[in-house]
């Protein structure tokens, strides 16, 4: 049996897990600290290192670290070779170097997303499938293809990024990487909230989150309804592109969007039917199976792997 410390570097909080891999693979312990990445890419890796430390410690048994970290990630060296600004100065940490120094073990780091994917493929609803285009709808939009057990990472690590997918209906909608029409813009929980206050009534609030408009919705507002529908009807179309391009033997679709209830699901499935050639029109859409341990399982996968 190996133990491995598996790490989940997020925006908000970086969770961590103790894994044990034989034939399955056993999330034994978890938990999680705050990211504070406000406070810059340095301090982040720096508590990154000492919470490792501190596992490592307690758990003796550990052979080796696996980390799902956001950012562009250099698969090979571990090092973030892009990010965005909501954690300043994590571009260009070189997170497996700094790790493996620091606690005198193997490191391997991989993009969350990309993590999630491979996760979801190899261990969770993809399991029985070579094929799998994973699609990660929450705050964001991302994505992977994964291949009888391997990500594909394109030339630069970005391969998966289906968040930016252009589409019609968002020809004016700013992105979060600042080009204008990509599905992230208005398909992700927070790009649908922003597209629901731009359209408002002057009389009605804001809503200040996924949460609370789904709540709108469930109650019969028919604008908060219409940008469920319309928002979901268009990542089905984005979907079938890609299906059409890649040829996946079945999609996974995760995150909190998935629980939008069925306007939100009626409309990806309109939108994916519309849109998907006759040959792949009966390609599978499954939930994600793995929840939140997702990443880890698949951190730990390409890990053991790679």
């Amino acid at each position: 049996m190996t133990t491995l410390l598996a790490l989940d570097i997020g925006g908000t909080k970086i969770g961590w897990g103790i894994v044990e891999a034989e034939a399955s693979f056993t999330v034994t312990e978890r938990g999680s600290i705050p990211t504070l990445a406000a406070q810059g890419g340095a301090d982040v890796a720096a508590r990154i290192c000492a919470l490792a430390s501190e596992l490592i410690e307690s758990h003796p048994a550990i052979t080796g670290i696996a980390v799902a970290s956001a950012g562009v990630v250099d698969p090979a060296t571990g090092t973030i070779v892009s990010a965005t600004d909501i954690m300043p100065g994590w571009a260009g940490t070189k997170l497996g170097d700094l790790l493996s120094a620091h606690t005198q073990l193997p490191v391997r780091v991989l993009n969350d997303v990309h993590a999630h994917g491979l996760g979801e493929a190899t261990l969770g609803a993809g399991r029985p499938y070579r094929s799998v285009l994973s699609i990660a709808v929450g705050t964001g939009i991302g994505g992977a293809f994964v291949e009888d057990g391997r990500v594909a990472f394109g030339s630069r690590g970005i391969a998966g990024h289906v968040g930016h997918v252009h589409h019609h209906f968002a020809p004016d909608m700013v992105c979060s990487c600042g080009r204008l029409g990509h599905i992230e813009s208005f398909c992700s929980g927070s790009g649908i909230t922003t597209w629901y206050n731009s359209l408002r009534p002057q009389d009605k609030p804001e809503v200040d989150g996924g949460r609370a408009l789904q709540e709108l919705a469930d109650s019969g507002d028919p604008l908060a309804q219409a940008c469920f529908a319309r928002s979901a009807y268009a990542l089905g179309e984005a979907t079938a592109s890609l299906v059409n391009c890649m040829d996946p033997a079945v999609v996974i679709i995760s995150g909190s969007m998935t629980r939008s209830g069925d306007i939100w699901w009626d409309g990806l499935n309109e939108g994916f039917s519309a849109s998907a050639m006759t040959p792949v029109a009966a390609t599978p859409i499954l939930v994600g199976s793995l929840g939140g341990d997702a990443p880890l399982l698949g951190a730990v996968s390409f890990f053991l792997n790679a």
